[in-house]
């Protein structure tokens, strides 16, 4: 009989210590929601192949605020509404033309404004071309740079496994380059295209004057890498050989924009705000389906699956779709300002800003205990072959918030192939895999949930 009994209590203790918990239902039912109901690629489909590219400041960047403000209503979430912001309006213009000048000998290569520059001539700007492999360098040649065009060939390093390292690495010479060649005397600069392959697409991106006189300003432009490589080649060759470039973009007056904001109300802590986000404009060169239509449709469907449930939220839950990330972070610097005159406090913010790719793990900005916290969630993720918890940048909007006590995180997508797309003219929606984006969409969502229903680590006071 005693036998009997121990077996009964054995067993239903193993029953127990294999029952799923509330969180491990839950998290379950995010993904199978996210896999079998999820808008976010439907959304996406309209937003990049409907409207199309979204640079700030354009009519596409327009319709795509009132596209998404609908969809948002159309979810029933407490409030929806859009929070004015002044953004930049620079246009292109005609496509760029771009050959290497070899004596007689002209070879074609691919390039692009980059965002900000000015135009050249409207007869193009023909001048020797002396490469660098970045700043440092630069600035070691001195007067040898006056009058010549300034090539930075510094590639990203493919030995990094976190491919945003490799492009941390040498973004500066696209973001400064043109600065810092002008001072110098320089007449223009091409940089190399972001990107590890080697292809025939140049990748545009943000480029800053910084505080030069407007009279010093010289035309900047991005080179594929496959024109870079001829470029350096044929400088080996024949140093000598002169470079020309046309382009006809221009700076217009700042347009009025907006961020496209939805609510869910917290009922417990209403006046803590946790924000998940992306941002709504693209560079103008494809739809940018990857940076960043994905993660402003997963930040829609984050709060649709949690809708869609009738979760009830403690703290107040907010989606926000920023204006302008891409040339100037006006939007996210809007948000942070409306919400220090409205004495908000935000507790949490996740961001996705890397691509439609399968979620690997997060991007935490956070202090010694919240990141022990959330760490703690990682057996929770494992089943989804989500793994990846490390300090590092959560996002560029959301990077912009200064509450006291705040929690911030970046989804991270795998990103070996998102430089082969980041900026690029083939940044469209034949790139986005339905799963992934799905995935990435349900992983975010659990770690709302999470953050939520368990909140954060507050200081403690000295």
């Amino acid at each position: 009989m005693k036998k009997t009994i121990l077996l009964t209590v054995l067993v239903l203790n193993g029953l127990t210590s294999f029952a799923q918990s509330n969180d491990e239902k839950n998290i379950k039912l995010f993904y199978k929601k996210a896999l079998t109901e999820s808008k976010c690629y439907s959304w996406l489909e309209y937003l990049s192949n409907d409207i199309g590219a979204r640079l700030s400041g354009s009519p596409t960047a327009e319709e795509a605020v009132q596209y998404t403000k609908r969809q948002l209503e159309s979810l029933g979430l407490d409030k929806v509404y859009l929070q004015e912001v002044m953004v930049p309006h620079w246009v292109r213009g005609e496509k760029e033309t771009a050959y290497i000048l070899d004596g007689k000998v002209k070879t074609i290569v691919p390039i692009c404004a980059l965002g900000g520059s000015v135009a050249t001539a409207k007869t193009g700007l023909t001048a020797e071309i002396i490469e660098v492999q970045g700043i440092n360098e630069l600035k070691e040649l001195g007067d040898k740079v006056k009058g010549k065009i300034v090539f930075f060939n510094r590639p990203m390093n493919p030995e990094n496994i976190e491919t945003f390292v490799s492009y941390g690495a040498c973004v500066d010479q696209r973001f400064a380059g043109a600065k810092e060649a002008a001072k110098l005397g320089a007449v223009g600069s091409i940089v190399r295209s972001m990107n590890l392959r080697l292809d025939d697409f140049p990748h545009a991106g943000a480029q800053s004057y910084g505080d030069l006189p407007k009279e010093q300003y010289i035309p900047t432009a991005a080179i594929s890498t496959n024109g870079a490589e001829l470029l350096s080649k044929s400088l080996k060759a024949n140093p000598a050989l002169k470079f020309y470039f046309k382009q006809s973009c221009q700076t217009l007056p700042d347009v009025l924009s907006y961020n496209v904001i939805g609510e869910l109300t917290g009922t417990v802590n209403p006046s803590n705000i946790m924000v998940v986000g992306g941002h709504l404009d693209s560079w103008d060169l494809a739809d940018g389906s990857h940076d960043d239509g994905a993660g402003v449709v997963q930040s829609m469907e984050v709060v649709r699956i949690l809708k869609n449930l009738n979760y009830k939220p403690k703290n107040t839950i907010r989606v926000v779709l920023f204006m302008n990330e891409e040339n100037g972070g006006k939007g996210g610097a809007r948000y942070e300002e409306v919400s220090k005159q409205n004495n908000e406090n935000h507790i949490f913010a996740l961001e996705s800003d890397s691509g439609g790719f399968t979620p690997r793990g997060f991007s935490i900005e956070a202090d010694d205990a919240n990141y022990k916290k959330i760490k703690e969630y990682k057996d929770l993720f494992e089943p989804y072959l989500v793994h990846s918890f490390t300090i590092g940048h959560a996002g560029s909007d959301i990077g912009h918030l200064t509450s006291k006590a705040i929690v911030k995180a970046g989804l991270k997508p795998d990103s070996q192939r998102y430089f082969d797309y980041h900026h690029a003219a083939n940044d469209k929606f034949d790139a986005i895999n339905k799963r992934e984006l799905e995935l990435g969409a349900a992983t975010m969502t659990t770690l709302m949930y999470l953050m939520d229903q368990n909140g954060i680590v507050l200081p403690t006071a000295n």
